[in-house]
């Protein structure tokens, strides 16, 4: 027997209400408190305090002092009561019997509720990484939460706008406070943090109102608890949830009489259900953009990672064997793995993350590089699976959607590259300390690989209707793999081809800042191009043909524009090339492996053009990087013209101009408008990074009262410590400890694909305040010599000396406007021991080149000799006029530092600790006047007592050092006068 009268009865509409006051006056709380307290405290960062900074952030307020810390923890305590309740209601609220939606939204809720909890009680000053991961996950989790709750709520409603307009403004808010983050954290910004920390507070006020809409929402949602009496002691409880639906959405009519929406029509009216389309929405595009970027981010950290072995094997090491993960698509000719692959695409991209994003936590460098292996295998797979599934769809829209949005991951992995200073922040040589982004890429790619939608079936019975076309599978193939190649070759960074055509000093052609961005441009514009209308392929295949040469043959702007055209092509056939793939689906296994072996081997050709002295059957590709563009430009061509013209007149063909007029569900289905809107933020993003990139101030140097320049020299083993991690930080605090004005980098050429497409002087240059010429660019095969300095480069002239055996050995020779006098400065990498007679001509170069200029210059230099013997006495000599730093040094092989008219005060060796496996030399000279000439080049060594104090050497690289940084081999500098 049930009793009338409830035992308790609540509307819902009081949880929300409880939920938002308890939140928000936590938060409202700390704030006003703290800031009566400690305001000067918690607005002080690690950098500055106030006034430099005036607004705390939420971590310093809600967790650094008491009593806001409690006070904040308590309410927030008493929060979650209802928080759990209105995570119950919306459930009951928007449930959908045939939808998952529901389902995710409370499960993203309530993990997201617990991370919650750990970033409270957490606080950054108990664990700031275990802080900062409970933070991250929660935002990233508030992405299935609110994309859940939106889908849900009925569209054309005030509470859905309400929603979706809180919801923007929570992401946006997002871009805003990521750029903040960065120029406080890597530029070290006055102010920053502050303007950051109303970023932050901001997000909590959109996360709190997003949910306070559920008050409106609840309004007519009540629960009862009511008694049954079971016998004069004893009751048992029921509970029961009514709705008056004639109260809710009174905004939206279903139809022009009847404004009551009961549940069937709202499940029928607004609940996403399967679809064909890839394109249906802006969060699915983004998703397979997501997945494209992280597909990228694997394949080009691979090479990257092999790398390391043969570089410190100084030849073959066996892990290059690696490679041939890449040709994990043959896995797909087995049965068994090909059902797997076909029935769990997104199990793929999951394992892929897992291995290849998550290899960053592996310490080892071996194990690291077989995880990353791991992770590009399942990359590939995974590309091969969803290329056939959606092919077998037979719909041309879902064709050009996945193509674009694969060359629009490859354009975002630009965008990062461009951002982080050409590395990629998730990729495995970054992490935490070296400005990685691992933790969040990881933490993105995973739910980007679980909610990846991939429409189609294949069925591999034996019908006639699944055969492949009659065409050969091999020009497809191959022209695939070459296809994969240029792209990661020449577009997987913004600098590459500005670096093919960089001449040096006075600058005549582009820089990788702001130029960086116009590539960005011609990559988006020939991307939408591609999926707006692709039936000028051919035109637009002879265009790239011509920029290619045009990219090959000439410097500069012409070079560049050359470069441009090529870009274009690549980034426009996109469509043709997955298209043509796609239509041999059905063998895709065995496409794909062709494909890739193509791709493997013309890698290789790249890596040989310049590695030859290193491998086997070297010389027959020595500097012939024109047989491997012209290779890869002719296969692609190749696949272009190989396109049947039965295929081209075809309604299924993607390049038919009738079909594309007459289709009209390809003209409903198909976005333009989502795709272009994706497309225009990334390019507002490139302007961005390259406005906030941009060097607007003029380089100082460290003591021009003294008229002191400080240079050194620095083989930097390609920016790879010994532990297989990105060394570009700790070099830069190395160069600015030691108050380089100018320094030498050799070995330095990382802009090709076995380097992970880099270059090391920008993030150095930029963060020191430094001009930069990166020297022979890449298309001129040495392994690359690079200049720094803080004095302004006149003039600088690239060499290649001769080599005819080994190695080339690149040169600098710039001219710099120190204090209004110019002085030479020459950095030069020798050949290496085994090549005497290559070394023996160099030697004779170099000293005729030195001798030819008679201005004061300093040679910084990797000379593979022995002190006062051989081709020493060559570059040491009357006819070079060139002097040592100090002859006495009897312990040096191959860092040299020479000088003439000059005046030498100093010289010092500083250790390396485990950036590379040289250390660096320092030398300090006194510039004379103009016209005047210094000719005293006695060797006496005199105490540091005698030298002024802002000529000597810093006093932190003394006894123990800093950073495992210190003077070793004598200790201490040495002075001259």
């Amino acid at each position: 027997m049930v009793s009338s009268k409830p035992l308790l009865k609540i509307n819902a509409q009081f949880v929300a209400i409880a939920h938002t006051l308890c939140s928000s006056s936590a938060f409202i709380a700390a704030f006003i408190i703290g800031y009566s307290l400690h305001f000067e405290k918690i607005v002080r960062n690690e950098y500055y305090g106030y006034p430099d900074e005036w607004f705390p952030s939420v971590s310093a307020t809600i967790g650094d002092r008491y009593p806001e810390r409690s006070i904040f923890q308590i309410l927030i305590a008493l929060t979650s009561g209802p928080r759990f309740l209105l995570l119950f209601f919306t459930y009951i609220r928007l449930f959908r019997k045939d939808s998952k939606l529901p389902n995710i939204a409370l499960f993203s809720g309530l993990i997201r509720t617990v991370t919650c909890g750990g970033w409270v009680y957490i606080t950054s000053t108990d664990n700031h990484d275990w802080h900062d991961i409970f933070m991250i996950s929660y935002i990233v989790l508030t992405l299935p939460w609110n994309i859940s709750i939106l889908k849900l709520t009925p569209p054309r409603t005030s509470i859905h706008k309400y929603r979706k307009l809180t919801s923007y403004a929570f992401f946006g808010t997002l871009i805003p406070l990521i750029y903040l983050f960065i120029q406080h954290k890597i530029h070290h910004l006055p102010g920053s943090y502050s303007y950051y920390a109303y970023c932050e507070w901001l997000l909590i006020v959109f996360d709190i109102l997003f949910d306070s809409w559920s008050i409106i929402d609840f309004k007519d949602l009540t629960l009862e608890i009511n008694p049954t009496e079971q016998n004069d002691e004893y009751f048992a409880l029921t509970f029961n949830i009514t709705s008056n639906n004639n109260s809710k959405y009174e905004n939206y009519n279903d139809n022009n009489n009847d404004s009551i929406i009961n549940e069937k029509s709202l499940n029928d009216k607004f609940i996403p259900k399967s679809t064909d389309s890839l394109n249906s929405s802006y969060i699915q595009i983004l998703i397979n953009v997501i997945n494209a970027y992280m597909f990228w981010s694997i394949y080009t950290s691979l090479y990257l990672l092999v790398w390391y072995f043969p570089l410190w094997f100084m030849g073959i090491s066996g892990f290059e064997v690696v490679i041939v993960s890449t040709m994990s698509p043959v896995l797909l000719l087995n049965t068994k793995i090909r059902n797997f692959s076909f029935n769990n695409p997104n199990k793929l991209r999951i394992y892929g993350c897992i291995f290849g994003i998550g290899s960053c936590f592996i310490s080892d460098p071996i194990c690291r590089l077989l995880s990353v292996s791991v992770g590009n295998a399942f990359a590939f797979i995974s590309l091969g699976t969803e290329v056939s599934l959606i092919a077998s769809t037979k719909s041309i829209d879902n064709i050009k959607s996945y193509a674009t949005t694969f060359m629009l991951g490859l354009t975002l992995s630009s965008i990062s590259k461009f951002a982080f200073w050409t590395n990629n922040p998730v990729w495995p040589i970054l992490n935490s300390k070296t400005g990685g982004l691992n933790k969040i890429g990881l933490l993105i790619g995973l739910l980007s690989a679980y909610y990846t939608y991939i429409p189609g079936k294949v069925n591999f019975k034996t019908d006639k209707t699944l055969e492949s076309p009659k065409t050969s599978i091999l020009p497809v193939a191959i022209g695939v793999g070459s296809y994969i190649f240029s792209l990661h070759a020449m577009l997987t960074d913004t600098s590459v081809i500005i670096l093919w055509v960089w001449d040096g000093y006075p600058i005549t052609g582009p820089v990788p800042v702001p130029y960086g961005a116009v590539t960005l441009t011609v990559m988006c514009i020939g991307i939408y191009a591609g999926l707006y209308n692709s039936n000028y392929y051919k035109l637009i295949t002879i265009i790239g043909v011509i920029g290619s040469i045009i990219l090959y043959l000439f410097h500069g702007y012409l070079g560049y524009f050359g470069g441009m055209l090529y870009t274009f092509w690549l980034s426009y056939i996109g469509p043709i090339v997955f298209h043509q793939l796609s239509l041999h689906y059905i063998n895709i296994g065995k496409v794909l492996t062709i494909s890739t072996l193509v791709t493997i081997i013309i890698t290789l050709m790249h890596v040989w053009v310049v590695a030859y002295a290193f491998v086997p059957g070297g010389p027959l590709l020595r500097e012939r990087t024109d047989i491997v563009l012209g290779l890869s430009v002719l296969a692609i061509c190749l696949l272009i013209l190989n396109i049947p013209k039965s295929n081209e007149n075809s309604n299924e063909s993607i390049i038919d101009k009738k079909s594309e007029k007459k289709d009209t569900n390809t003209k409903k289905t198909f976005k333009l408008s989502k795709f272009m809107n994706i497309i225009i933020s990334f390019l507002l993003l490139s302007y961005i990074i390259a406005f906030n990139r941009f060097q607007y101030t003029t380089p100082k140097p460290y003591h021009p009262k003294s008229r002191l320049v400080t240079a050194g020299i620095w083989t930097i083993h390609f920016g790879l410590d010994n532990d297989m991690w990105a060394s570009e930080y700790r070099m830069r605090d190395l160069i600015r400890d030691a108050e380089l004005d100018i320094v030498g980098l050799l070995e330095s050429d990382t802009s090709r694909i076995i380097m992970g497409n880099r270059d090391l002087t920008q993030r150095i240059a930029e963060e020191l305040d430094m001009y930069a010429d990166f020297g022979p660019g890449p298309n001129k095969h040495t392994w690359g010599s690079a200049l720094l300095s803080k004095f302004p480069i006149l003039n600088s002239t690239h060499h290649l000396l001769p080599s005819p055996v080994g190695e080339l050995a690149p040169a600098i020779h710039a001219t710099l406007d120190m204090y209004g006098t110019l002085v030479d400065v020459v950095v030069f990498h020798s050949g290496q021991e085994e090549d005497e007679e290559d070394r023996r001509l160099q030697s004779l170069y170099l000293q005729e080149l030195m001798g030819s200029s008679d201005k004061p210059m300093i040679l910084l230099s990797y000379l593979v000799v022995n002190p006062l013997e051989g081709n020493y006495n060559t570059y040491v000599s009357e006819k070079s006029g060139m002097h040592d730093i100090d002859p006495s040094d009897d312990d040096r092989w191959c860092e040299y530092i020479l000088y003439k008219k000059l005046k030498r005060t100093g010289y010092a060796r500083i250790s390396r600790s485990s950036i590379t496996d040289t250390e660096l030399q320092v030398g300090k000279f006194v510039v004379p006047l103009p016209g005047e000439i210094n000719e005293d080049y006695s060797n006496n060594k005199v105490p540091e007592v005698w030298i002024n104090q802002d000529k000597r050497f810093p006093d932190m690289f003394r006894g123990e050092g800093v950073r495992d940084h210190r003077y070793h081999v004598f200790e201490e500098p040495r002075y001259f006068i």
